[in-house]
This record gives structure tokens, sequence and C-alpha cells, in this order.
């Protein structure tokens, strides 16, 4: 990790945020946090440019928000404050190097072990003495069961292969390695000859080391909800939202942002706020589900920033299924809106809701619509030209 270095407010040479735009109203304000300093630990080394600057820019808005001074960096300081990792961290031990004792403390995630932090947490074994990773506890599989689609997560080529040939009596199977962030990686198999190539292009060791997850695809109507769970000191909120897919500059559906509403209150709140539509009340439902089973079942877990994506749709017999498919405890895509969201909730305090989105546009650059937060402008050496704004709707 880098030295820790204070971030000038005005961003550096690439401005994470529309400074005209993300200036914080004047006035008092009650302190959202005893810490006096909020720290931006870039820990995640495969970040990309558009991230890391993305990333920057929302712990700028998260520091102004706190009133908090802002810093980059682990090393070199005697204290971090409040931190923001770009990672969920792996250990209870990381937790610690970096002074965190609780969801307070931080604007992410804390696991006991890697696994917990991937895809492979979602599903069981296909047997109870298949491989497995240390500190695997087959009760968060039995608590979150309904909750999830059918599907098992494997450690081995060949549970791999038994897992693939089960579920593809019932139809097509998704084949998601463990490390994938979103859908990268991820294939649909339609048979034996699509589960061959498959494996002949995952490394053995890979699957042992890190696993791989076998589900049910969904075939027609499919929709993805973002249920989320967000604790900013003493401000706690939570929401539900819809993602979007955008094309790249290859032509391929990727990640094009989500639209949030966000509400004072835990899930309990959002429950009441979703009474009114069934797809997203269940869709709480199960995030709730898995949020407190891996709370319960795993020791040291800590998330302030819980981002469940769960998806409904027909399955290839015309079956209605629902289950969480994965979750984010860490700083993510749709972070710009949670934080243009809780800003508007701190603004004004008798405010019950709000209504926030994130967009990632590929290619040409647009103009921009009113009131939009700029994060990251410019062409990634890996995506090429991308923009990426939050904008808080008014409606």
């Amino acid at each position: 990790m880098s030295t820790a270095v204070l971030i000038p407010s005005a961003g550096g040479r690439h401005p994470p945020f529309d400074l005209a735009q993300g200036v914080l109203p004047a006035g008092p304000r009650q302190a959202l946090t005893p810490h006096r300093r909020l720290t931006f630990v870039p820990c995640r080394a495969d970040a990309r440019e558009h991230e890391l600057v993305t990333q920057r820019g929302i712990a700028q808005r998260l520091a102004a928000l706190m009133g908090c001074e802002l810093a980059e960096g682990a090393d070199g300081m005697a204290s971090l404050g409040y931190v923001i990792p770009n990672d969920t961290l792996m250990s209870l031990a990381a937790a610690r190097r970096l002074g965190i004792r609780g969801e307070e403390d931080l604007f992410g995630g804390v696991v006991p072990y890697p696994f917990v932090a991937t895809k492979v947490i979602t599903h069981g074994l296909l047997r109870p003495d298949a491989a497995a990773p240390g500190g695997w506890n087959p009760d968060f599989n039995e608590r979150v069961r309904d909750s999830v689609l059918p599907g098992w997560s494997v450690f081995s080529v060949a549970d791999a292969r038994e897992a693939a040939q089960r579920l593809l009596q019932g139809g097509p199977v998704r084949f998601k390695p463990a490390c994938g962030i979103g859908g990268a990686g991820q294939s649909v198999l339609h048979g034996e000859a699509d589960l061959d190539a498959a494996l002949a292009a995952l490394p053995a060791e890979q699957i042992e080391q890190h696993g791989l997850v076998l589900e049910r695809n969904l075939a027609a109507d499919v929709q993805t909800y973002s249920i989320g769970f967000l604790r900013l000191g003493s401000l706690v909120a939570s929401y539900f939202g819809t993602q979007r897919n955008t094309l790249n500059r290859l032509g391929q559906e990727v990640y094009g942002g989500s639209t949030l509403t966000v509400v004072r209150g835990g899930f309990e709140a959002l429950e009441n706020l979703a009474a009114d539509d069934e797809g997203a009340r269940h869709a709480v439902a199960l995030a709730r589900t898995y949020h407190e089973a891996a709370r319960d079942c795993f020791p040291g877990f800590l998330a302030s920033r819980a981002n469940y994506d769960v998806v409904r749709g027909l399955d290839a017999s015309g079956t209605l299924c629902a289950g969480v498919l994965e979750q984010s405890w860490r700083m993510g895509g749709a972070s710009g809106a949670e934080v243009a969201a809780l800003q508007a909730l701190c603004d004004a305090p008798a405010r019950h809701t709000a209504r926030a989105s994130t967009v990632e546009a590929h290619g040409e650059f647009d103009p921009l619509p009113d009131g939009a937060v700029l994060y990251y402008r410019g062409v990634d050496e890996h995506v090429g030209p991308i923009t990426k704004y939050a904008l808080l709707h008014e409606d």
C-alpha cells in the first residue's frame, strides 16, 4: 500500500467530480462521525484508471459530506480515521491494521476468509465431503438455499463436471469463475460441448484455489434488482433499484448504471417502501435473508456498504425464478448514486427518501444532463472512451 498523502480538494490532474455541482451547502449539520480524517485505501491491485478516478471522487464527496480531512494510502499516519478501501478486506487482521473495529469505521466490508467475498459463497457443495476452502460454513448455504437460484459451488474439475451435468438436465447453465467481477468470464452452457470448452479455458489450479459457480440460467423476462444497505457513521439507509446494460466499444453488453430509490433506515424501512411493488419487495426479502445469514454465520463479518444483485425471470421451462446472484461489500458501480442520495438526506433532515442514478456511457462524449456530478470522462486504456456520472432526481 502506498504512503499516505493528503488529497487536495480540487482533485489533481483528473478532477474526480465537477466541483461546481459537488459543493455541499453551507450551514450547521449534525456530525455523522467523530473521525476527523477519511482515508481512501487503494488495495485492489488490478483497478483500472477510470475505476480509481471514480473511487477517489466518491471518497472526496464522502469526506466533504462527513466533514473530514481527506487522505490516501495506509502508511505513514498514526490514524487513518474513517477508511474507504476499494476492495472488500479479506481478513480480520487486515481490518485491525487499518484501525477498523466496527461498521462506523469504514465504507465497505470485512470478511474473515477471502472466499466469503466472492461468488462461491452463494451456493452449497455437491456433497458434505466435497473439496472446499478453510472456513467454509454449510449453515450459511442452508440459510440462503431458498434465496438463490439452483446451483453449486465447486473446487475441483470433477465436481464442476458433475454439477454441470446435473443442472443441464433442467436447461442451460451459467458458468461463473469465482474471481470475475460482474459478468466477466461468464458463459452459458447448453450442453457437454460447451462444458468441455469452458473447463478447457479455465486452469484446474484456478478452480481448486478460488472455485467456480454453476447455476440455473434464466432465459426470458429477466430483471436484475440492486438491493443495498448503507451505514455512513450515524446515518443508516437502504435502497432498491434496477440495473441497465450498455454496449462497449466491442459491441459487448456491459454494466451501464443503476437507478436507486434510497430510504432512511434499514431493511424494515425498505420493505415498507417496496410494499406496493411485488418484484422489488421479493428482491428485498431475498437480499435481507442473505445479508443476515452472512452476518450470523461468519464471525467478524462487517458490511457498512452492502449491495446485492437479485435476479428475477423465467428459466428454460418457463418457471419463474428469483435469487441473489452475488454480493458486493465494497465501493461499487452504484456508489455514485448512493452518495448523491445520502447527501440529499443529510441536506434535508425531514426528507425520507431520495432517488438517484449512476450512468456509465461508452463511446462519444455526449453533453451531460443538468445537475450531473461527473466522476470520469476520458479514454481509458482498457475500455476506451467512457463517461461516468451520477444524477439526483428531484421528482
